[in-house]
C-alpha cells in the first residue's frame, strides 16, 4: 500500500542544509492502522507531507498502491492524491462559506465526478459518521467533534485507498477525541487503511502497529508495555 525505500529530504537555504527525513524507510500493509509517534522536530510532519504527495522528496523511492510517484509531474501527483488518498486534519480544514453537503463535494468534483455519484457518496459518507441530519449546516453551526467528523465524511465519500491522520483528535476534548478515535477504530475494521500522526501515546496504543521517527529516522521496535493493541496483546513502539 505505502512503501518508502532509502528516502530523504533536505530543505536548503543559502546557508543552512537541514536533513528532515534521511535513510527513511517504511512500509504499510493494506487494511493496518499504523500510528506515528517522535518528538517535536523528529521529521513526522514531513513524512505526512510526503506520504500525502504534497511534498517532493530528495532521494530514495516512494510507492502508494504500486505507484512509483517519482518523477510524476503536477497533474499526475494531483491525479493520484485525489483518487487514493484521504487526509484528516488536526484543524479539519473546512471551507467556512460551504455547508456540510459542499465541503464534502469540492473533492469530489475535482474528480470530475457525476451529480448522481456524489449525492451517493456524500450521503453514504455523512450516515457512516452520523451526521446525516447536518447535511445544511455550516462548519461554524457544529462543535469541534462533528466538524472532524467531516472532515472524515469528506475522506471516506472519494473512497481513498490510504486515509492519513495528522493529529485528528490534537484540537477536541475528551469526550469528542474518543468519539472520532472509535469511528477511525471502525473504519480500520471494516478494512481502511489508515496512518495517524500522534504525540499522544494512549491514542499511539490503540493502533495496530507503532513506527517511532527520532532525527528524521525510523528507529528499531522493541516491545514496550505501556502500549497494547485493541485485542490485549502487547504493542510496540520504538526506541533508540
Amino acid at each position: 500500500m505505502l512503501k518508502m525505500t532509502h528516502l530523504s529530504k533536505v530543505y536548503r537555504t543559502e546557508v543552512v542544509e537541514t536533513h528532515a527525513l534521511r535513510d527513511f524507510s517504511i512500509s504499510v500493509s493494506a487494511g493496518e492502522f499504523v500510528a506515528v509517534t517522535g518528538p517535536s522536530g523528529s521529521g513526522k510532519t514531513t513524512f505526512l507531507t510526503i506520504a500525502g504527495l504534497l511534498e517532493e522528496f530528495t532521494g530514495g523511492e516512494y510507492a502508494i498502491d504500486g505507484v512509483n510517484v517519482r518523477g510524476l509531474n503536477d497533474t499526475k501527483r494531483s491525479r493520484l492524491r485525489n483518487e487514493k488518498i484521504g487526509f484528516i486534519f488536526q484543524a479539519f480544514n473546512l471551507i467556512p462559506d460551504l455547508n456540510v453537503h459542499d465541503n464534502i463535494e469540492v473533492p469530489l468534483r475535482y474528480r470530475g465526478m457525476g451529480g448522481a455519484e456524489r449525492r451517493k457518496r456524500i450521503g453514504e459518507a455523512l450516515e457512516r459518521v452520523g451526521l446525516s441530519a447536518r447535511l445544511k449546516h455550516y462548519p461554524a453551526e457544529l462543535s469541534g467533534g462533528q466538524q472532524q467528523r467531516v472532515a472524515i465524511a469528506r475522506a471516506l465519500a472519494g473512497s481513498p485507498k490510504l486515509l492519513l491522520a495528522d493529529e485528528p483528535t490534537g484540537n477536541l476534548d475528551t469526550q469528542m477525541a474518543r468519539g472520532v478515535m472509535e469511528l477511525l477504530e471502525d473504519l480500520h475494521r471494516d478494512g481502511a487503511t489508515i496512518v495517524m500522526v500522534t504525540h499522544d501515546p494512549d491514542l499511539a496504543a490503540r493502533a495496530q502497529r507503532n513506527i517511532h521517527i527520532v532525527d528524521g529516522q525510523v528507529v528499531d521496535l522493541v516491545e514496550d508495555p505501556r502500549f497494547h493493541g485493541r485485542d490485549g496483546s502487547s504493542g510496540k513502539i520504538a526506541s533508540a
